[in-house]
């Protein structure tokens, strides 16, 4: 597509995703590398984590240095991730991100810094490592992705109008209000801590929910953040969805995605614990 990837629409994460799964059904493709911007690396590399009905290793690589710099990381990123996505090893573990000599999970994974290497990080460690061109494995994914979703691009034409707003200090409803009349179909609630909501936003969205927009708190804490059902809020009561530890991106990721097969709140927070 060859666009910054903070300009990566909808349409663009379609495109990829179909162009994706006719590789992956193609007889002569043992795995597959996505080059990408590190912008939205960890949403992309998500949504084709949901999406993708095949256990062929997918890897999507980045780099945080341009290949002018003094020891730009990008040549060995690109060759551990084609090392990655050809060992038979690979096969079954989900969507992969390879960079920093690291295998993490692309449902995990996230931009944690902006001026380092070792930029992408989970809060539950890497799955694995290259080293001089091998894999090596330590863990699993624990949650349902590729072949073992209930989700396939091919059934999917079109992704639904999710936006995100930012808790803070003195927070207004503003943002929530204007998401709404918008047209938005789910709302993610970027919380502070176990994605709280102000006493100022609690109102507007009791109202959005009324009004059949979706409301999903989630957390902004930089890593790890895990927010609780029926804690600081009580969801069951407002009919509200948790996060769970995703993120607020990727939470609108999986938004978007579950919206295609689902508007009940209580199916949403099933795939929420699920995915």
């Amino acid at each position: 597509m060859q666009i910054a990837s903070e300009s990566i629409t909808n349409d663009n994460l379609l495109q990829l995703g179909k162009r994706v799964a006719e590789l992956a059904d193609s007889k002569d493709v043992d795995g597959i590398v996505i080059t990408h911007g590190t912008d939205t690396l960890e949403e992309t590399a998500y949504f084709l984590n949901l999406v993708e009905k095949t256990d062929k290793p997918i890897v999507v690589v980045g780099s945080m240095r341009p290949g002018t710099a003094m020891s730009a990381d990008g040549m060995l990123n690109l060759y551990n991730a084609v090392a990655v996505a050809s060992d038979k090893q690979s096969r079954g573990k989900g969507v992969l991100v390879s960079m920093n000599d690291e295998i993490q999970s692309g449902r995990d994974v996230s931009k944690s810094v902006n001026i380092k290497t070792e930029a992408f990080k989970s809060a539950w460690g890497p799955m694995g490592m290259v080293v001089e061109g091998k894999s090596y494995w330590f863990r699993l994914p624990a949650k349902r992705h590729t072949s073992g979703s209930e989700f396939d691009i091919k059934t999917i034409s079109s992704l639904p109008a999710v936006d995100i707003a930012y808790g803070y200090g003195n927070v207004s409803d503003t943002a929530y209000k204007a998401l709404g009349q918008a047209g938005a179909k789910a709302i993610i609630h970027a919380g502070t801590g176990n994605g709280s909501v102000s006493s100022r936003v609690v109102p507007a969205l009791q109202e959005l929910r009324k009004n059949g927009v979706q409301i999903i708190r989630s957390s902004h804490v930089n890593q790890g953040g895990f927010v609780l059902r029926n804690a600081e809020q009580p969801d069951d009561k407002n009919d509200w969805v948790v996060a769970h530890d995703l993120n607020p991106q990727k939470a609108r990721i999986l938004a978007m995605v579950a919206l295609t097969k689902t508007q009940d709140s209580k199916e949403l927070q099933r795939i929420f614990w699920e995915y």
